[in-house]
C-alpha cells in the first residue's frame, strides 16, 4: 500500500511539474500551447545530443534541460506568437491562430527529432547514481523518484506563492481575468508573457530530464501523450485556479496508479479520459474553476 503510495507521488509529481506551465499560459495570457508536450520532449533531445560528446551529470543535464526548454519557449512567443496576436482582429481569432501555430511549431520539433533518431527511443547517458535504491521501511524508492517528489513539491511551492504572493504573478492573474483593464492599470503583458513562457518552458525542460532518468529513455513522440494528460489535468482542474492544477494531475494520477495496481493497465487512458467526460457532465468549469460570467 505505501509502495503504491509513492509510486502515485513519483508520477503526480512529473504531471505538476509538466502541467503547471501549460496552465500559467492558459489560464494567463490564454494561449492553449499545443507545442509544450514537443518542447518537452526537445529538451530531452538535446540532453541526447550533448550527452553524446559530454558528461555533464545529472545537475548539468537538469540545468541543460530547463534552459533549452525555456528559451524555445520563450523565443516561439516572441518570434511566433506575439506576431499572430498583434495582427489578428480580436481575442477569440488570436488564440486560434496561436493554437495553430503551436500545433505546426510540435510537428517541425517532432519532425527533426524523429529524423534524427530514426524514431529509436533516447536517453541521456548512464546514470548508476540516479538509480540507487533507498529504503524507508517497506517503501524503496530511487535517488531520481526521490528528486522527481522533491522537486514537485518545491516547483509547486513556489508557483503557488509566485501566483498569489508576488506583484508579477499577480499581474499574471489580472491579465488572465481581463486583460484590458490590466493594461490601462499600466502592466506589461508583453514582457509579463514572455516571462510565463519561459517559465512554462523550463518547466518542462526540468520534467523530461528527470522523467527521462527514471525510465531510462523517451521517444520523440512521449511529448504528445504528456501534452494531452495535462490538458486533462487542466480540464480536470479548472482553468485560471492557482490550485486547480494541483487538484486536476492527482486526481489523474491517483485514476491512472489505481488502474494500473488493481487491473492489467489496458484501462488506463480509458478510465482517465472518462473522468474528463463526467466532470465535463457535472462541473463544467472543472473542480476549482470558476463559473463563466456573461455581461449584457
Amino acid at each position: 500500500m505505501l509502495q503504491d503510495l509513492s509510486d502515485l507521488l513519483v508520477l503526480w509529481s512529473i504531471y505538476l511539474l509538466f502541467a503547471q506551465g501549460m496552465s500559467l499560459v492558459w489560464g494567463s495570457i490564454g494561449i492553449l500551447n499545443f507545442a509544450h508536450g514537443a518542447i518537452f520532449m526537445f529538451s530531452a533531445f538535446t540532453g541526447y545530443l550533448v550527452s553524446q560528446e559530454l558528461r555533464l551529470g545529472l545537475l548539468g543535464m537538469t540545468v541543460l534541460g530547463t534552459c533549452v526548454g525555456a528559451g524555445l519557449s520563450a523565443a516561439m512567443h516572441v518570434l511566433v506568437v506575439e506576431p499572430i496576436l498583434r495582427r489578428s482582429a480580436n481575442a477569440a481569432a488570436a488564440e486560434l491562430r496561436a493554437l495553430i501555430a503551436s500545433v505546426g511549431i510540435a510537428a517541425v520539433l517532432l519532425a527533426v527529432a524523429q529524423a534524427s533518431t530514426r524514431s529509436v527511443p533516447f536517453g541521456l547517458g548512464r546514470m548508476e547514481e540516479a538509480t540507487s535504491v533507498h529504503s524507508f521501511g517497506s517503501v524503496r524508492l530511487s535517488l531520481i523518484q526521490l528528486l522527481i517528489i522533491g522537486a514537485g513539491l518545491v516547483v509547486t511551492t513556489c508557483m503557488v506563492w509566485w501566483l498569489r504572493t508576488a506583484k508579477s504573478g499577480l499581474a499574471l492573474q489580472a491579465i488572465g481575468l481581463d486583460r484590458e483593464t490590466a493594461s490601462l492599470m499600466g502592466v506589461r503583458r508583453t514582457r509579463l508573457a514572455v516571462t510565463a513562457m519561459a517559465v512554462a518552458g523550463g518547466l518542462a525542460g526540468l520534467a523530461a530530464v528527470l522523467l527521462t532518468y527514471h525510465l531510462g529513455s523517451i521517444a520523440a513522440e512521449s511529448g504528445d501523450a504528456m501534452v494531452l494528460k495535462a490538458f486533462s489535468a487542466i480540464v480536470l482542474g479548472g482553468v485560471g485556479h492557482a490550485y486547480a492544477v494541483i487538484a486536476g494531475t492527482l486526481l489523474l494520477a491517483a485514476a491512472e496508479t489505481a488502474v494500473l495496481t488493481y487491473t492489467s493497465g489496458t484501462w488506463v487512458d480509458a478510465v482517465s479520459y472518462g473522468l474528463i467526460f463526467v466532470v465535463l457532465l457535472v462541473r463544467p468549469q472543472g473542480l476549482l474553476g470558476r463559473a463563466e460570467v456573461r455581461r449584457t
